[in-house]
């Protein structure tokens, strides 16, 4: 039973963030979102990360606080900006350090050749 046409999204109602429509659980505060008996049957092992970029910024300690932006930036085949989102802002200061980390999540259909353990 689908809940939308793949790829419809729509804002979180338990922390407002933009999601697949599809999702049992919300990707960005890990509640639940179904409770029908089609979400009730979806395996938890239906999401894959094709890629997942970690870094640390560390702030060499010589010098007065850094303003920082994270941005990301989502781009189709053709170059074409399709999303693109300040996630973070703040302030670095001498010695302080911040763990960055992009995942870029794939919500499988049931019937893919792929698997959450590939």
């Amino acid at each position: 039973m689908s809940h939308g046409v793949t790829g419809d999204s729509w804002n979180c109602p338990h922390c407002g963030e933009r999601i697949l429509r599809n999702a049992v659980i919300c990707s960005a505060c890990h509640r639940r979102l179904r409770f029908d008996v089609a979400s009730a049957a979806q395996p938890a092992g239906n999401i894959v990360c094709p890629l997942t970029v970690e870094g640390t910024i560390r702030h060499p300690g010589s010098d007065v606080a850094w303003e920082y932006s994270v941005l990301i930036e989502l781009h189709d085949d053709e170059g074409e900006l399709l999303a693109r989102r300040v996630v973070g802002v703040g302030a670095l200061k001498p010695g302080e350090t911040r763990k960055v980390t992009l995942r870029f999540e794939v919500q499988l259909p049931e019937k893919s050749t792929l698997s959450a353990d590939s």
